[in-house]
């Protein structure tokens, strides 16, 4: 995947953005509210990456029209192994050791959301196999 290189131009119209938490020349930090509702969204409501980004207030010919994909791909990742909690901390860079899957400091209101979203996500992916393992033996 090629790295962009953002302009002035395109990173004074990003500072502009409340999703956006910081930016550099090449990488954009997206704040960890989004990246928490964009996951629901994706989840709860079937929307795509794209419209999530797009309803952001994002413009895909600035950031890529892929690049919502590679996040909500990675940022799905995350949830699965961490639940929310895990979008809200930066863990690139953070060493490659074994980490649990915390529950552990969430208050029983925030476990009983992320075990929902969790499988929430579960079923959907049931779905999406089932549906592909259908089509093989069509």
């Amino acid at each position: 995947m090629k790295k962009t290189i953002y302009t002035n131009k395109q990173i004074r119209w990003l500072r502009k953005n409340k999703n956006v938490l910081r930016f550099r020349e090449k990488h954009i930090t997206y704040t960890a509210k989004f990246k928490i509702k964009a996951v629901e969204q994706y989840l709860n409501k079937g929307m795509s990456a794209r419209e999530i980004f797009i309803l952001a207030g994002f413009d895909l010919n600035i950031i890529g029209p892929d690049k919502p994909g590679y996040l909500m791909h990675d940022w799905l990742k995350v949830f699965r192994e961490k639940g929310s909690v895990g979008l809200t901390k930066e863990l690139r860079g953070k060493g490659g050791g074994r980490r649990k899957t915390a529950l552990n400091g969430l208050t029983p209101k925030e476990k009983i959301k992320r075990l929902e979203l969790e499988v929430q996500y579960l079923k959907k992916e049931n779905d999406f196999l089932a549906k592909l393992r259908a089509k093989r033996t069509e």
